[in-house]
């Protein structure tokens, strides 16, 4: 295929320039955005300073082209990315390629790879946010001021922020350019700072393995847990809330945050982003759906959740597991991006790599095994107090055949099938409440001591085993891809 300028002109970029390698690719991404970023922060000091004279210049985006030839897509290949499924242009706006240069370095080699990509970078038609650029730039202003920026500088554009890629909304096939993300670079910027907002850690931090909880206790074990692995230097350090940092023979860097967020995060570091991220979204489906929304833009391995719940079945005991088969979907949060008639398969991986862990962490085996660890249905809820319309619930539950109940594993499930994150539920019945044993505090605390640790060693456990398997390609699913995906995973 023919790569004149003529051709070039299909994509909405300009100064498109040809790059060899995936690394002088990422050079070229890099110094443009910097020279972007440095051109807005110029303009802002300048309008601080009563010197801007008119509107800011115009900074955009870096973009990422590719073509395709046809005759490469003959090879096949059993991964579940770095595939093209049609030949021609192929391109994507591009935001802090620091933050995201093992992944564009990983999936620009699996396209030249696999399919011969020529790739191209250029400026985008797409203008950098103020905002985006400079997270804090309209805070010491007044108000008359901060409306002066409207017509002096860009501002995000939430029309053009959506998921439309990730929910099929825009198939490659229509347009003269497909997409070769799931994400628009202005959608990156917007999560990655509510995932600073909600977090209180910066994005780089985050690990690509992801645990969730909803118990503090199950944090408390993980800071304690991180700790010790980092001075045995297994781990490179521990980042806590606040870019607390511990390391190696050193106390950590500063005092514990005094505002915790809503949403805090710790982070067990390793080289490659390979470590452990652990995630604390509290109580309820909205909290599992607003970090799970942000983070996918970092386009994590594997999600998993970690935490307690109400076991259904009379032969069920307090401490037991419960390893998620299926999901009821009673949370509502995601019901109009994803209907609730869209099953949502378990990832094959996932699922041994948790059952392989309890088994390691437990030392049970075979019949003993399946007396501690069930696998079924889990029903997620948005009503805490289900237990007070259990005369209208009881039928439901037993037509799905549920075997225990949550607020945050369906919906953490959905949004990975969504955002094709692979994803895994793994909990601890701390209550039975249909079999007279409700939740109250001493039998509470009498639990926690005795079941947390040993499920986040569980966690984690599975963890190392799907390390491996991210490592030799084969976690990611197809059975997450839709018909018509882009290149990148």
């Amino acid at each position: 295929m023919p790569t004149d300028d003529a051709l070039l002109n299909t994509f909405p970029a300009t100064e498109l320039v040809r790059c060899n390698t995936a690394d002088e690719a990422m050079d070229q991404l890099t110094a443009l955005y910097e020279d972007a970023i440095a051109l807005i922060k110029e303009d802002f000091e300048a309008f601080q300073e009563n010197r801007l004279e008119g509107p800011s210049r115009p900074a955009f985006y870096p973009y990422l082209a590719a073509i395709v030839k046809p005759e490469s897509l003959s090879r096949t290949s059993n991964l579940a990315f770095g595939n093209i499924n049609g030949p021609g242009f192929h391109g994507m706006q591009i935001t802090h390629p620091h933050v995201f240069r093992d992944y564009l370095m990983d999936q620009m080699s699996s396209l030249i790879r696999k399919h011969d990509a020529v790739f191209f970078v250029g400026k985008s038609t797409t203008r950098i946010p103020l905002t985006f650029a400079l997270e804090r730039a309209a805070s010491a202003l007044t108000p008359e001021r901060r409306v002066e920026i409207k017509s002096r500088f860009n501002l995000p554009n939430l029309i053009a922020t959506n998921d439309d890629i990730v929910d099929g909304k825009r198939i490659s096939g229509v347009e003269s350019v497909a997409p070769l993300s799931l994400f628009s670079a202005e959608r990156i910027d917007y999560s990655l700072h509510r995932i600073r907002h909600y977090t209180a850690t910066d994005p780089q931090h985050f690990q690509h393995f992801v645990l969730f909880t909803n118990y503090q206790r199950y944090v408390d074990e993980f800071i304690e847990f991180g700790r010790a692995e980092v001075e045995a230097g297994r781990y490179q350090m521990l980042i806590e809330p606040g870019e607390r940092i511990t390391r190696r023979g050193k106390p950590p860097s500063k005092d514990v945050i005094a505002k915790p967020p809503q949403m805090p995060a710790y982070h067990l570091v390793r080289e490659g982003r390979t470590g452990i991220t652990m995630v604390n979204i509290g109580v309820g489906p909205s909290n599992a759906k607003t970090v799970t929304d942000h983070l996918a833009v970092l386009r994590s391995h594997v999600w998993l959740m970690v935490g307690h719940c109400g076991g259904l079945r009379g032969s069920q005991r307090l401490g037991d597991y419960v390893l998620a088969h299926a999901y009821l979907r009673d949370d509502h949060v995601l019901d109009g991006a994803l209907p609730t008639a869209i099953p949502l398969p378990t990832i094959a991986e996932v699922q041994v790599a948790l059952a392989a862990a309890v088994s390691s962490v437990t030392g049970l085996n075979g019949r003993l095994l399946k007396e501690r660890l069930r696998t079924g249905t889990v029903v997620t809820t948005d009503d805490r107090n289900w237990e007070l319309r259990i005369d209208e619930l009881a039928l439901r539950f037993n037509q799905s055949r549920a075997i225990a109940i949550d607020m945050e594993s369906a919906t953490i499930a959905a949004n990975g099938y969504r955002f094709r994150v692979p994803y895994g539920t793994l909990l601890c019945v701390s209550d039975r409440p249909l079999h007279g044993e409700v939740k109250l505090p001493g039998m509470a605390d009498a639990f926690y001591e005795q079941s947390v640790s040993q499920h986040l060693q569980i966690g984690i456990r599975a963890m190392e085993l799907l390390r491996d398997e991210a490592a030799i390609g084969t976690l990611h699913s197809r059975k997450l891809r839709s018909f018509d995906e882009p290149g990148f995973r």
